[in-house]
Parts: structure tokens; sequence; C-alpha cells
């Protein structure tokens, strides 16, 4: 303990009562040191191995980081245990029905494509034989005893169509002039039509392709050889006339009884900004703002004025807001529960909460399949009765004195949460029209991720704010069963489509 030994035998040199004293304070004093550099040291190993074990199930890390054996082992974990027997089962006798290799392709009963002949081909080409195939003669005048038919679908390779436009000028009787007026294309002595605008904001937003590839496309294949400049400029003309669009979008969301709200982060001009989404399964808003927090929220115009129940991940700035009711999500629920079921000592009530959970989901699901109003009240009251005892083993499972970052600090906040927010955690129990996950919002705000991933960050808050708008535009008229290119057309035709009220909508 770094002390020099001493000669402990009695006589000469023999260490005095005093110096015993001042030694044993000592090597006390050096123990208190070591316990709390070997408990810094626990954490510090638990904490690195926490690491090492998250992933895209049991942490906000994106699937795509996911290694091949993280992948296969969420899957078993997915599993429940009566899910387990029985995918065994299957497979067992698959295995000896079947003892072949999966062959490539189409699958026996996998739905199947294919091309359907037509009545009336725009192009029809004859093929008649030059000579017979036995004595050598020509064919030439020889009567048509049969026809064969192969019809060939490809793009037509043309070039741009040029309409020409010209507005008369007439002399009155009273000796005036009128000139008659341009339709709404024809913006300039030579431009470009609706139909290819739309056709360049459907490549760039609904497809994401950066606008260097886009001028190229459509040089290429389109033979328009657009400017890049000009491309970049469309983003923002169409968001220009979609001001009657945004606001009849926010009205609705605000009268719907359900929606889904997320954020995610992303550079714009070399700054951190947030892009906010308020959905549900018919409509589409999304915005960018430099703040995360209430301040954004306020400004997209949508949760200050909703009164029904919003689902979200739990994050707190979404609680500032009063006059709806939450509705936390199973899926982020389940995560944090995997995180959970990885230590030892939490495994067994985090296990069977994950179980009781999807459990309760599935049963919901199954009497809305039969046409119920959702669960009755005794299986409503089995399933608080089992959450509140499974939440009594938990607390019992964490111990007084708990350090932050520790698995034990983590199992307090999240009982914590699920005895606080039982009501929220389970909104979808007595509330089959809630959904149970935050899936919606966590889709709908997927495009900007992927939009950031293959075009990079955006160059301006008006291109980003432009982005956002056209992109609200075509997935709601997505989720309606509208065509991206169909309602991007009627855009630059100066005709936006505008949702029908829910009563209305398909």
């Amino acid at each position: 303990m770094g002390i020099p030994p001493r000669d402990r035998s009695f006589g000469t040199g023999a260490p005095s009562y005093e110096e015993l004293v001042a030694e044993t304070a000592q090597q006390a004093s050096r123990i208190t040191e070591l316990e709390a550099s070997i408990g810094a040291l626990e954490l510090e190993i638990e904490r690195l191995r926490r690491e090492l074990g998250r992933h895209s199930g049991n942490s906000g890390k994106p699937p795509s980081s996911d290694t091949l054996t993280q992948r296969a082992e969420q899957k078993e974990e997915r599993l429940s245990r009566q899910e387990r027997r029985q995918l065994a089962r299957q497979k067992a006798k698959e295995l000896e029905e079947r003892k072949l290799k999966r062959r490539p392709g189409k699958q026996p009963g996998a739905p199947g494509t294919s091309l359907a002949k037509v009545t009336d081909p725009d192009l029809v080409e004859d093929h008649a034989p030059e000579c017979c195939a036995v004595c050598g003669e020509s064919l030439a005048g020889a009567p048509v005893e049969g026809t064969e038919v192969r019809q060939v679908f490809d793009l037509p390779t043309k070039h741009l169509e040029v309409t020409e436009h010209r507005a008369e000028t007439r002399r009155c009787g009273c000796g005036a002039l009128t000139k008659a007026q341009f339709p709404p294309e024809a913006k300039a002595a030579t431009c470009y039509g609706p139909v290819i605008r739309a056709v360049a904001v459907y490549l760039m937003i609904a497809q994401h392709l950066p606008v260097a590839r886009t001028a190229a496309l459509l040089s290429e294949v389109c033979m328009a050889p657009v400017s890049v400049g000009w491309l970049a400029s469309l983003a923002q003309e169409a968001a220009g006339n979609l001001e009657g669009f945004i606001e009849t979008l926010r009205a609705q969301l605000i009268a719907e009884d359900v929606l889904h709200a997320d954020e995610t982060g992303a550079r714009i001009c070399g700054s951190r900004y947030w892009f906010h989404v308020a959905c549900s399964d018919l409509l589409t808003l999304l915005d960018c703002h430099p703040k995360r927090g209430a301040e954004a929220l306020d400004d997209m115009a949508v949760l200050p004025f909703f009164s029904g129940t919003l689902v979200t991940d739990g994050w707190k700035p979404y609680w500032s807001l009063d006059g709806f009711d939450h509705a936390l999500c199973l899926a982020h629920l389940l995560r944090d529960l995997a995180a959970l079921s990885q230590c030892p000592g939490h495994r067994e009530w985090a296990d069977q909460m994950a179980d009781l959970l999807v459990e309760a989901k599935c049963a919901v699901e199954e009497a809305v399949s039969k046409g119920e109003s959702g669960l009755i009240r005794g299986e409503l009251k089995a399933l608080r009765s089992r959450y509140t005892k499974i939440l009594n083993r938990g607390f019992a499972e964490v111990p007084a004195y708990h350090s932050a970052g520790s698995y034990n600090r983590d199992a307090f906040n999240l009982l914590n949460r699920l005895s606080s927010q039982r009501e929220e955690v389970t909104r979808y129990w007595s509330n089959p029209a809630v959904d149970p996950t935050n899936n919606q919002a966590e889709r709908d705000l997927r495009m900007v991720k992927l939009q950031q991933k293959i075009s990079g960050c955006f160059r301006t808050v008006e291109g980003a704010k432009a982005f956002c708008a056209v992109r609200s535009y075509i997935h709601t008229a997505q989720k309606q069963g509208l065509g991206h290119l169909d309602v991007l057309l009627r855009l630059f035709k100066g005709d936006p489509w505008i949702p029908a009220p829910a009563a209305s909508s398909p």
C-alpha cells in the first residue's frame, strides 16, 4: 500500500503505539481512495459495455449502423417465447417437406407483374419473310396465311415539343385595341412548360436527386438542356403557389382526432436546424426552424390549437403544451426496456413489461379485427393489474443508491415514467383509434434524412422551407391516393390540389 515494511520484532526498532496508529490511519485512507477508484472504474466499464451493446433496438442509433449479428439478435429478441416455439416447429416441418434450397426469383404464391397487350398500339411494324425457307423462292406478293404479334413497350425518343402561343390584338368598332392574354405557362418569349417543371421538382424532391444530376438527366433523357440555377429556383416557385394548401392543411390537422409529431436535426447553410412534422394517416406537414423546442411548435401553428390525442416519443417540450391528451410511443418504450434487459438485475421485470405491452397491443388489434370497439372492462382490469405488479417488482430491484449513468439509474427513471405516465403509456388499450407507436411521424420525417443523405445539406433556409412545403404537398397527396407528378402538374398549371375535409376525403 505504499508503506515500507517495518521490523515487527520486539526490542530495538519496534514501532511505537503512535506510529502504528498513524500507519493504520494511512492505510485506511488509502483503502478509501482505492475503493473510490474501483467504483469509478466499474462505472466506466459498465458504460463502455453499454456503449458496445447499443444498436437501433435499444438506443437511438439508426438501423444502418447495426451489424449483421446485431440485426439477427434483435430479430430473435422480438420474438416471444411462444412465437419462437411456433417458428421452430414450422422450420422443422419445412425441412422435412422440402430439402431443396430456396430457388432465386419469384416464389410460389408471391404476386407477379407482367405487361398486358394493348388493343391500340402507337406504332405498328409489319415484318414479311423475303424468301421461302425451303426452296428459296421470293415471297413478294405471296398470300399471308397468319400473323404472330409481339408488343414492345419503350420510352419515346423525341425532342421537346414546342408550342407557340400567339396573342392577337384586335380593333373594336369603337377604335379601341384589345390584346389577348397568354396562358399562365407562357411566362416569357421562350420558357419551359409545366410538364418539365413538374418532372424536375419530382426528381429533386420526390426522388431526392441532386440538382446537377437532375440537370444531366433532363438534358440526356428528355432533350431539355436546363440550367442548374433554373432548377434550383423551381422549388421556391412551387412553394410560392402553396400558401392556400398549407393553410388548409393546418386547419385539417388541427381538426384531427389523433396526430403524430416528431423532430430531427439537419444542417442548413452550415448551422444546426430542426425539422418538425405533424401528421396523420392522411395528412403531412413539414417545417424547419432554428429551435427545437416550444418556439418551433408555436411557429408551426398546429399543436397549440390541437385538442385531440398526440402520439410522441415523450420529448419534454410536447408536454409544455396544453389542450390535448398525450400517448407515448410503444416502440420507444420497448427499445428502453430492451436496453435494461441486458442487465441481469433488471432482465426479468423488463422482459415481463415488454411482453405485457406487446400482448396488449395484439389483443387490441384482434378485438378491432372482430368488429369490436376495443377491449372489454374485464380485460382492461386484468392488464392494468399485471402492469402494476410488474412496476412494483421493478422498483424492488432498484437499490436505494444508484449512480448516475448506471443501469440502476436508467431503470429507476424508466419505472418512474411508466408509473407517473401510465395513462399515456396505455392510451391505446382503451382507445383503439390511438396508434400504439409513433411510426407514422418517423416515416414522414425519414424523407428529410434521405434528402440529406443523398443531396447533402441544404444551402439556404429558403430552400429548406421550400422543400418542406413541396414535400408536405406531394406526401399528403400520396397518402390520399394521388400521384406525385399529377399534383405537381396541377401546381405548375396554377391549380394546386387541395385536400378535401376529413368527412369527404377518400
